[in-house]
């Protein structure tokens, strides 16, 4: 039993490849094998910024699940991984068909991150986190991964772990109606929601402003709302104070993965007991750092690191 603070997600990760130049994806010569997963890309952001991170899951008896649970376990994070010697684990395709826009494909109907089960859950781990972090992307994969989430949330509620909730809508994997309707059920079981605008509107309805939407979605029982607003920052509905967050500017290679690092350095300040201010400055230089290089999480920033975003000299010896 690990028994230092820690917060603990579970999710699936996939294997990633992504192509390493511009163009159709029939045309590339050369893929970088990596991987990806909200949750994990979220657990090791948090591990760089010196909070422990759990990471629960499935991946198949493979190649590629020796690839994910290593990756995982060298940033640090506390992986528990359980082998499904039935299916595969899953993978992610990245194709970058203009120097602008990346289009990515999944593989991962029937996969072993598909097929985790509420048997699957150690309950004194949630029992014992400082937060549960969970995703919308895991009741999309299957019902039964719907059934674990469901049942990770109250097993954290009856022990007043507090719990977070990253929306994260996948179009490749269900409707805006279905997601919206699952949306609305966990959302009022959380104590922190994160959404980007698009999203919050799946579950709340359209809105002419950010901070309509952090008060919709505050509405349904979250004492803290957040919206994700990209280059534009963030807004956050906190205790019925709204916040809002300037953006750091930089010279954008990647979005992917902008998201769960901005999470993962808000969640890293909340269970530091920060002000709401610090918890949002943080998650926007995180967030910004995950736009600086390719990949989903290489790029996530080490608490010393946060500052040189503000650093005046292109060298520092």
């Amino acid at each position: 039993m690990n028994h230092a603070p820690y917060v603990l997600t579970f999710g699936e990760t996939m294997a990633l490849m992504s192509a390493t130049q511009a163009g159709p994806l029939a045309h590339a010569s050369t893929l970088r094998l990596g991987i990806g997963g909200s949750e994990s890309n979220m657990a090791i952001g948090l591990q760089r910024l010196g909070v422990q991170a759990v990471w629960c899951g499935r991946v198949g008896a493979d190649s590629l699940g020796e690839l994910v649970t290593r990756e995982i376990r060298a940033e640090g994070v506390d992986v528990r991984s359980i082998i499904d010697e039935a299916a595969p684990t899953g993978l992610m395709v990245k194709e970058r068909r203009t120097p602008d826009l990346q289009r990515v494909s999944y593989y991962r109907s029937g996969s072993a991150g598909s097929r985790i089960s509420p048997d699957d859950l150690d309950r004194d781990l949630i029992r014992n986190a400082a937060l549960l972090h969970v995703t919308g992307i895991t009741p999309a994969l299957s019902a039964g991964a719907a059934a674990v989430l469901f049942e990770a949330i109250a097993t954290a509620k009856a022990a007043q772990v507090p719990v977070s909730f990253d929306l994260n809508y996948r179009s490749k994997l269900w409707s805006q109606d279905d997601a919206g309707a699952v949306y609305r059920e966990i959302i009022p079981l959380v104590d922190i929601v994160f959404a980007g605008i698009d999203e919050a509107e799946i579950a709340v309805g359209t809105s002419p402003s950010a901070e309509e939407l952090a008060r919709r979605l505050s509405q349904l029982g979250p004492r803290q709302a957040v919206i994700k607003l990209g280059a534009e920052g963030a807004l956050a509905l906190i205790d019925g104070d709204v916040y809002r967050q300037n953006a750091v500017p930089v010279a954008v290679v990647d979005t992917v993965g902008a998201g769960d690092a901005f999470v993962a350095g808000y969640l890293a300040e909340f269970v530091n007991q920060a002000l709401p201010e610090a918890r949002l400055k943080t998650a926007a230089a995180t967030g910004a750092f995950a736009c600086l290089v390719p990949g989903d999480w290489e790029g996530f920033p080490r608490r010393e690191e946060l500052s040189l975003l503000l650093a005046s000299e292109p060298v520092l010896r």
